[in-house]
């Protein structure tokens, strides 16, 4: 621990009767130790004073576990640690578990680790499985990561990316915020097996469930479509720009370990939804039901760029003649000056009946071309 420079931040609040047992297991490990008060009303001060040699932060009220965690990593950065361990003080995490933590950083330093637990334990609540699979599974819709574990408070933090990241949040969703984040600027987010303990006569939750998982909830909504918006298309242009059409296009789209019916399909929706009359909510739309059809994002969400500036005059002009011929109506609109002419607005029904149906019908021809070409290029592979 001392060679990769790594400490440990022990948030607490309330947990007198486990805090002194979870400090003297981390002390056999190393007295690099961080403890963080949040407030606590119970005997806490009294337990600490016992420990004066270690680095301590008082709050005089409770602030949230959040900002416990974001004044400990504040202190470990201003004493230059690289790495900090955090473990909860309620007992549910064995301090022996922490050369797991090391071993992994040994392999790897641009990692950020997250200890799994066994959920499916007789002391596990039902209540605290369910939120593991919920937060799982928006984990994975915003990182496009899964792990098996996203709520467990015992990780290992790289503290130069955390110093680099704003953070908005102070109470458990902070643990949320700080591994979306952390994802998104290219760190590793990897679970790592640790064991866990629910002692019923010991262990004091503060989690509030109708505050807490609504505060959670509304930062998994605003995470995703920062996902969406921002960072899958931020992510797809970079690497556009690194690697170049042609070898884009070869590699994740060509060579994809994807069936031609998955590519297929997957171009079909990109076309759908590009064409659909869905202005400014396409990429989420996209992302969302490729990702719940199980289909390849990047194909679908690639193909959804048939909208891009260039061609929206096309689609417009299409769309109005498609839905004025499946109506029976007639406009005047001319190409020319589909761009300019707000008589567009006055043919408002044509066009989303129409950009609906030109979007079913190029999304099967567009979906039976990718069909062809991929069976073709698989065929010819083998």
């Amino acid at each position: 621990m001392a060679d990769l420079n790594v400490c440990v931040i022990i948030p607490t609040y309330n947990n007198d009767k486990t805090l002194s047992r979870v400090i003297d297991g981390v002390l056999i490990y190393t007295d690099q130790i961080i403890i963080v008060n949040d407030g606590s009303t119970d005997d806490t001060i009294n337990i600490l004073k016992k420990y004066s040699s270690l680095e301590q932060i008082h709050f005089k009220k409770n602030k949230g576990k959040g900002a416990a965690l974001r004044a400990g990593f504040k202190k470990a950065i201003q004493k230059k640690y690289d790495f900090a361990i955090t473990i909860d003080s309620d007992g549910q995490h064995y301090p022996d578990d922490i050369p797991i933590f090391i071993h992994e950083l040994d392999k790897n330093d641009n990692i950020l680790l997250i200890g799994s637990r066994n959920m499916t334990h007789e002391s596990v609540p039902k209540n605290s499985s369910f939120g593991n699979k919920f937060s799982n599974f928006w984990y994975w819709i915003e990182t496009g990561i899964k792990l098996t574990d996203t709520q467990s408070g015992y990780r290992l933090y790289p503290l130069d990316t955390i110093s680099k990241i704003n953070f908005y949040t102070n109470k458990f969703e902070f643990e949320i915020e700080s591994i979306v984040k952390t994802a998104w600027r290219g760190v590793e987010v990897k679970n790592v097996p640790i064991k866990v303990l629910y002692d019923a006569n010991e262990r004091v939750s503060h989690f509030r469930p109708i505050v807490d998982f609504t505060r959670i909830s509304i930062l998994n909504t605003w995470l995703v479509l920062v996902a969406f918006l921002y960072i899958k298309p931020r992510d797809l242009v970079l690497e556009l720009k690194q690697k170049g059409i042609k070898r884009f296009f070869n590699e994740n789209i060509l060579q994809s370990s994807d069936s031609p019916v998955k590519k297929s399909l997957s171009i079909a929706l990109g076309i759908f939804v590009g064409i659909s009359p869905l202005w400014g909510f396409q990429t989420i739309i996209v992302l969302a039901l490729a990702a719940f059809l199980k289909l390849n994002k990047l194909i679908s969400f690639t193909f959804s760029n048939i909208s891009n500036p260039p061609m929206i005059p096309f689609i417009i002009y299409g769309s109005l003649k498609m839905g004025s011929w499946v109506l029976g109506t007639k406009n005047n609109i001319e190409y020319d000056n589909i761009s300019a002419d707000f008589n567009v607005l006055l043919s408002l029904k044509e066009y989303i009946v129409g950009s609906f149906v030109l979007a079913f019908l190029s999304s099967i021809i567009f979906g039976i071309i990718g069909f062809v070409y991929f069976k073709l290029m698989k065929n010819k592979s083998e």
